[in-house]
């Protein structure tokens, strides 16, 4: 692990300037580490070290996309150079049974998603987290690309930082029980753009998440009951469900890079 010292107002970063109210000088003090850093997709060995392939539960989830991907098959995970990770799938014309996972949709395709082996988890030890990264997004209808943090061992909590569903819209979301949304129009999602979630520890029960998109704070959204629950960080490709149908014929394609997780350490 990467540590690095900085002050609270440093790792909060210009951007969180004016956006949010000031906090304790105690808080100031703490020393923030980082906890994956902007090299994990230079190299297969880097990107094992802190990502796992698939979802935390396996390959399916909620839209008609089947995820493969290990140590020795990158034809839907694989790394480009210059460290960019790359999710990509395919329209299969076979019948491969339906999703394992709610609502039960065919599997029309197969794709790729990672997800991270830290976890988020806010806390009195930790309690301001950074996650970021740059993507380039697919924002054709029956595309479903998201950069996402969910409940490890219970849902909610969840924090969505980039959710494309089958338009330019960018959705920010944060479910503790209901859904609070900001919708985001973004010219050419897929250039690259930069998605980042500050995390803090707003009382014990409670954080407040603040969502940004290309260093522009958008939004703040309370998260009930998030604290001392640890959160997956997932990178995937999803596709239809709530992206629309049909989908592309033609392999899609989702980057990322300078994927990044920092926290303050009181520790």
């Amino acid at each position: 692990m990467t540590l690095a010292r900085r002050t609270f107002l440093g790792a909060v970063g210009a951007g969180l300037a004016g956006a949010v109210v000031a906090k304790p000088a105690e808080a100031r003090v703490q020393a923030w580490e980082t906890v994956i850093d902007t090299s994990t997709f230079a190299g297969y060995s880097a990107l094992q070290a802190k990502w796992n392939y698939l979802y935390p539960w396996g390959s399916d989830h909620n839209g008609t996309a089947r995820m493969y991907a290990s140590a020795s098959d990158h034809n839907h995970v694989y790394l480009e150079a210059g460290g960019v990770l790359v999710l990509k799938a395919s329209r299969i014309t076979w019948d491969e049974g339906n999703s394992s996972s709610d609502p039960h949709l065919p599997i029309r395709y197969h794709s790729g998603a990672i997800h991270a082996k830290p976890q988020v988890l806010v806390n009195d030890q930790f309690p301001n987290w950074e996650v970021k990264g740059d993507f380039q997004a697919p924002s054709a209808r029956g595309t479903w690309p998201a950069f996402w943090l969910t409940g490890a061992n219970s849902w909610p909590p969840e924090s969505d930082i980039l959710e494309y569903k089958g338009d330019a819209r960018n959705w920010f979301n944060t479910y503790d029980g209901g859904w609070e949304n900001t919708i985001v129009g973004v010219s050419s999602p897929g250039s690259w753009h930069n998605y980042r979630a500050w995390i803090t520890k707003a009382s014990a029960t409670d954080v407040d998440i603040h969502y940004y998109l290309d260093g522009n704070w958008v939004g703040r959204h309370r998260g009930s009951n998030f604290v001392g629950k640890p959160m997956n960080i997932i990178i995937n490709l999803q596709m239809e469900g709530s992206s629309g149908s049909p989908g592309p014929t033609s392999d899609t394609y989702y980057r990322a890079r300078n994927v990044y997780v920092g926290r303050t350490n009181n520790g």
